[in-house]
Order: structure tokens, then sequence, then C-alpha cells
């Protein structure tokens, strides 16, 4: 019992209750950055180079001649703050807010992930972020990373990110409990694939993996997310030496402020695996954090119960979650094989698993499809009665086989839809800009349609004024003002009435990419 104490002793400097992580335990510093006079933020890492942000995107470029020649090429990715229709918040932690948006010119569902530059350690955590995913940006295993920019007004830098539509494996199971053994066994091989490139390619120790950062999309690809805080390595036998990340999920030796390396995360992922699995917690987590350091160090490693699961499962688990760091297998390069191999892998390979349709039996389809169509039809009305330099991106909404009817007539094709259309905006324009009608949407309704698509009815009036506007409770646009505070009787302004009817269908394989398929529009004088 005195060997407890003392150990307890020494574990409460490394983290405090209230606070989070000491800091004699924070992160690496980074290091260097500059704000500059023209509103770029330079952030620059020695071992990639300098990674210029401003309102227009990233640029990424070495600052000096290194050996990897991927790690030595110049990248951009545009990706502009005012390309961006923002739909508020689905998330934030310690460190982060994470927004839906729509990218304009490509129309794609994104996810934003907004961190402030002025906090040192937050800084450190996007500069993080951003050398992992600038250097896979869609490699298999990890969420997408389509670029960032730097919002001077707020001192932000967004990062945009594929938005994972399915949530996360802690989502999951906060509504079904436990996960399948088959869907598991299909979700680690998918993860362990994203593992081996940040092992054995990048070198980089996650240091985070939790259920919470490991997402899903609703084609059921499994992701890894949340680089914030991973740790380079400079070789497959370097170590780590510092004290962050989930102490949840948290390696012994890491707990023990030991050195360690990949084999950190693998603990981490069988801890996750075995909460997905047995729908349970394996420590009790409620007694504070140095009494979940002091379960996770004297306890003998939590094991599924052999009784209520395959052997395959419970060898896999009990594999990952070896108290000595050395017995537990690695996602590197030369140890994938036997992981990838494991029977708990390869016992469901034959077996007709759909992960896509378990992840969408999980949550209300109702209310997906609802925030979709509010979604898409805002975005649409924005670019109808906007600028127009943002109206020439609505030729992109639709494909050569889309079909607009209107007035008795059909046009068929990217090009007579988007010229018939700009005709009528024209003519709702009229002569005089600050006097052209536009759209209130005061109803939208929608239903499925066919495998992935989604019927849309709007209806609404035309008024005089300079800016859409939309009544109702759905989905609320950042920047569009809230109709209940505008004291507008659309009786007394109505100029006239509109009905539109839309078939939206997904974009090919594009996860988050929508077009208008069919369109019906009624215009009542």
């Amino acid at each position: 019992m005195a060997g407890l104490e003392e150990l307890k002793k020494k574990l409460v400097p490394l983290f405090d209750a209230e606070k989070g992580f000491s800091s004699d335990s924070a992160l690496d510093p980074s290091d260097s950055y500059m704000l500059s006079d023209g509103g770029t933020v330079n952030l620059l890492s020695q071992s990639y180079g300098v990674y210029n942000i401003n309102e227009l995107g990233l640029q990424k470029r070495p600052s000096w001649p290194v050996e990897d020649a991927a790690d030595s090429s110049e990248k951009n990715f545009r990706c502009a703050s005012h390309e961006m229709r923002i739909f508020g918040a689905i998330g934030s932690g310690a460190s982060s807010v994470v927004q839906r948006a729509i990218h304009i010119p490509t129309h794609r569902i994104i996810a934003l992930k907004k961190i402030n530059i002025f906090e040192k350690e937050k800084r450190q955590q996007l500069l993080n972020e951003i050398k992992t995913l600038c250097e896979a940006p869609f490699h298999q295993g990890l969420v997408e990373f389509y670029g960032a920019f730097y919002s001077p007004d707020s001192g932000q830098i967004s990062i945009a990110l594929e938005f994972m539509d399915g949530g996360s494996l802690a989502d999951i199971i906060r509504v079904h409990k436990c996960i399948p053994e088959p869907i598991l066994s299909l979700l680690v091989r998918n993860l362990l694939h994203g593992l081996r490139y940040l092992h054995g390619v990048r070198h980089l120790v996650h240091r985070d993996i939790k259920p919470a950062n490991l997402l899903i999309n609703l084609k059921g690809e499994p992701k890894i997310s949340d680089f914030g805080i991973s740790a380079g390595l400079e070789n497959s036998i370097a170590m780590c030496a510092t004290f962050v990340g989930t102490v949840t999920y948290m390696s012994p030796e890491r707990i023990r402020n030991d050195s360690y390396s990949y084999p950190a995360d693998i603990w981490s992922l069988g801890l996750a695996l075995f909460e997905c699995g047995t729908g349970d917690f394996p420590y009790r987590a409620n007694e504070g954090p140095v009494n979940l350091m002091l379960q996770i160090l004297e306890d003998p490693s939590p094991s599924p119960s052999k009784r209520d699961f395959s052997p395959e499962f419970c060898s896999f688990v009990d594999a990952c979650l070896q108290k000595n760091a050395e017995a537990r297998p690695t996602a590197e390069q030369v140890k994938l094989e036997w992981l990838l191999s494991h029977p708990f892998i390869t016992k469901y390979e034959d077996v007709d698993v759909d992960l896509g349709a378990f992840v969408r039996n999980i949550f209300d389809p109702l209310q997906r499809m609802k925030d979709l169509a509010d979604m898409l039809t805002i975005h649409y009305y924005l670019l109808f009665d906007g600028h127009d330099d943002l109206w020439q991106h609505t030729r992109t909404l639709y494909n050569e086989y889309s079909i607009l009817s209107f007035s008795g007539k059909e046009y068929v094709g990217q090009s007579d839809i988007f010229s018939r259309l700009s005709n009528i905006r024209s003519t709702l324009a009229g002569e005089w800009p600050p006097e052209k009608l536009v759209h209130v949407v005061e109803k939208i309704q929608c239903r499925a349609y066919g495998g992935d698509g989604v019927a849309i009815r709007v209806s609404g009036s035309f008024i005089v004024g300079n800016q859409f506007l939309v009544c109702g409770e759905g989905v609320q646009v950042e920047g569009l003002p809230n109709f209940k505070d505008l004291s507008i009787d659309i009786p007394s302004k109505r100029m006239g009435s509109f009905q539109e009817q839309f078939i939206i269908e997904p974009a090919g394989n594009v996860i988050g990419c929508y077009i208008i398929a069919k369109q019906e529009l009624y215009i009542v004088q």
C-alpha cells in the first residue's frame, strides 16, 4: 500500500484535475510563428518547412533542403474564407470548435476546425495537425484534408476537413451500446492502414486514439482524426518523452512518464476496441484522473469475457493490451502483416459486411435528411439572390443530365439550365438593384429519393429587398439575419410567390458533394 501512495504522489504533479496537464509536461514548443502586416500567418517547422496561411488558403514550402523528396515539394491548398458558407457548430474540444460548412465553388459539405493561433499550446497543436494532414491529404484511414485559411478578425485558423457524416465511434456506442464483431473487424482493418501510415511512413505517434477520434462516414469508411498532439519520431526506434493526450486511453508506460513509442497507440486502439465491443469502459473513470491512472498501472489488463466473445476477438484485444509495451504488436510496416493476418481480422473477410448500412441504421435518418435539405436549400437561394461572382458557381450544381422545368418547357444540361435561370434572376433583379425581388423561404419539406438522394419541396414569397431570408427553426447559416429579429410582415410585402421542387443526388463517389438532378419552378405573380 505504501508503494501505491508513493506512486500516487508521483502522478499528481503530472495532472491537475481542474486545469488538465501541468505546464511542466506541456507540448513541445512550436519552432516559431510570425504574423505579417498583410494578414498571413507563417508557421515554421524545423523538420517540415514553412506553412504560410492567409485568407485565400495555405502554402507549404521547404525552408531548407530535406532528405525526403515528399517533404521538399511545395504544396498549395486553395481554400479561401470568403468561399465558405458556415452552418453552425457540430462539436467542440479543449482547443478547437468544429463547424459544418459548404465550400461554395465545389458545393461540398465539409467540416471546419477552428483554432486560435494566439495561444501557444493551441498553436503547437495546429502545427502538428497541419503537418500531418498536409503530407497525407487523401490517405486511406485518415480523415481527408482540403486546406486551411486564416481569419484576421478572429485570430483563428480554420482547417477544412472531410465531413464525416456518420459521426464517431463514441457517438455510435452512445446510441447502440456496442458494435458487433464483424463490423469491428472491418473497422479495425481500415484503421490499421491509417496507423501504418502514421507509424511506418510519417514516424508519428498519434497519442490520442479514442472512440471520439475514430470517425466514420455514411459510406462506411472509418478514419482517424485529430492529430493536434501527435509527436514525430526521427526513426522507428526513437521514443517520445512528453505527457499529453486523453488519460482515459493512455498506456501504462505513458502514465509512468517513461519514454514511449508506437505501441502506445496500439494500447489505446485495444482499449477503444474493448469499449466498442463490450459497450463498457473497463476502468472506473468517475473517481478522478489519478485513481484512473493507478488502475491502469496496478490492475490486470482488461480482457473481454471468453463466454460472450469469440476467441479471435479476445486474442486481438489481449495482444493490444499487454502491459509491457515491447510485447504489443505495432502498425509499422514490418509488423503490419501480423496485425492484418490476425484471425480476428481475417475471420470475416469472406462475410458480406456492410459498414455503411450499419452506420445509416444507427441514427435518425429523417433528421440527417432534413439537415441536408436545409443546408442545400439555403445554399442555392443564397447563390441565386447573392452577388454575380458567386452566382457563376451555380452552373456546377448541375450536370449534363440535369433537367429544369419552368413555364411548360424543359431545359436539359448544365449550360441550358444555367442560362435560363440567369434570365429569371435578371428579371427578378429588375433595373435598379436595391429594389430587386428576393426569396423568402417559408416552408421546406423533404423525403428520401432513390438510394441516397433527397427530394426537396420549397415554397415562399418574393419581397423587395437585398438579401434572401428563411423562416423557421431549421439549420441556421452564419451571417444571415434571424427572420424573427426583422419584424417583417410577409403578407403586406409579398410581391409574388413561388414553389420549387429539387431532386438532389450525390455527385458520384465524392463524399459530401451533391448535384441537382431535376428541378421544377413555379412562379405566381
